[in-house]
C-alpha cells in the first residue's frame, strides 16, 4: 500500500508555515500548522511526522494552540510533549479525548496516521504571545470543539478548518451547516484581513472568502429547504444539488458525502 508524501516549508506575511501532503487512490488531502510570534498553531499529522516533527524541531515556540481534536491538527502533539515540555492547550471539551490512544476509522488513520494520546491544558479566552494579544473564538460546526484565533495586533485570523473552501461539497457526517454559518457570522465581526485556513493556506482577501462561503451555505440551506418543501427525499436533494461522485465518499464509507449537509439542514430546522 503505497501513500505518496510530500511537505513544503514557507513564510507568508510574518506567519512560518508548514504543508504536508498525503495521496493515496485518486484522495489527496493536506494539512498545515503555522508559526508566528512565539505561537505554534495545530501540530500536524502522526503519519507526516518526519515532515513536522522536524519543523517541530527547527521552530523555537512558547507555547502550543490547537483548533481542534482532529488527528491532522493533533498528530505531532505527543511529540512536543515529550521533547519540548510546553504548554498545549486545547478546548477542555476533548482534552479527555486526547488523553487516551485514538480512535477513529481505519481510512482516517491511512491518511493521518494513528494519533499518540497527549496531555492539554484548557483553551483560554484570551492569552497573549511575546508581542501581541489574541481572541480564542468559538467555531463549532466541522467539530464541536473548533476554536479560530485572532491576532488583535496583526488582524491575522488562523481558522483551523472553519473555511478550507469556499464551496463545500462534502462533509463529515456529524457537521452542522447551520453552526458553521453562525461561526462564520461570529468571525466576520473582527477586524481581519489575512485568513490562515489549515486546509487552503493563507487567502490573502480573507474577509472577502469567508463572506462568500458564508453566503454561499446560506444558498444552499435555502435551495435544501425549498426542495424539502416540494416533497423531495434527502437523496434526491443531493443528487440534484450535489451531482458530482467525489472519491473520498466511497473511500470513506459515507463518513464524507453530500447527503450530510442536506441532512444536517433538514434536522437543524426541524
Amino acid at each position: 500500500m503505497f501513500l505518496k508524501k510530500t511537505s513544503v516549508v514557507g513564510e507568508k506575511n510574518g506567519v512560518s508555515y508548514l504543508n504536508g501532503k498525503v495521496k493515496f487512490q485518486g484522495v489527496s488531502l493536506n494539512v498545515y500548522c503555522y508559526f508566528v510570534d512565539g505561537v505554534l498553531i495545530d501540530t500536524g499529522s502522526q503519519s507526516l511526522h518526519k515532515y513536522f516533527e522536524a519543523f517541530i524541531d527547527e521552530t523555537d515556540f512558547d507555547q502550543v494552540m490547537i483548533s481542534h481534536f482532529h488527528e491532522d491538527h493533533t498528530g505531532c502533539a505527543a511529540y512536543i510533549e515529550k521533547t519540548k515540555k510546553l504548554p498545549i492547550y486545547l478546548n477542555e471539551k476533548t482534552i479527555d479525548y486526547c488523553k487516551n490512544r485514538a480512535d477513529y476509522p481505519l481510512y482516517r488513520q491511512l491518511f493521518w496516521g494513528k494519533r499518540k494520546p497527549f496531555h492539554a491544558k484548557p483553551i483560554p479566552e484570551m492569552f497573549t504571545s511575546r508581542n501581541s494579544t489574541w481572541d480564542v473564538i468559538d467555531t463549532p460546526g466541522h467539530a464541536f470543539d473548533h476554536k479560530a484565533f485572532y491576532n488583535r495586533e496583526t488582524g491575522q485570523l488562523f481558522t483551523g478548518d472553519l473555511f478550507v473552501s469556499e464551496r463545500t461539497k462534502v462533509v463529515l457526517a456529524e457537521e452542522s451547516i447551520l453552526e458553521i454559518i453562525e461561526s462564520l457570522e461570529r468571525v466576520l465581526t473582527y477586524d481581519f484581513q489575512d485568513v490562515f485556513c489549515s486546509h487552503a493556506g493563507l487567502l490573502e482577501d480573507g474577509r472577502a472568502a469567508l463572506e462568500r462561503k458564508r453566503d454561499y451555505l446560506l444558498f444552499i440551506q435555502d435551495k435544501v429547504l425549498a426542495f424539502h418543501e416540494e416533497g423531495y427525499t434527502s437523496e434526491e436533494i443531493r443528487n440534484k444539488l450535489f451531482s458530482k461522485k467525489y472519491p473520498i465518499v466511497k473511500f470513506s464509507g459515507g463518513e464524507w458525502d453530500s447527503l450530510h449537509i442536506v441532512t444536517s439542514i433538514l434536522n437543524e430546522k426541524k
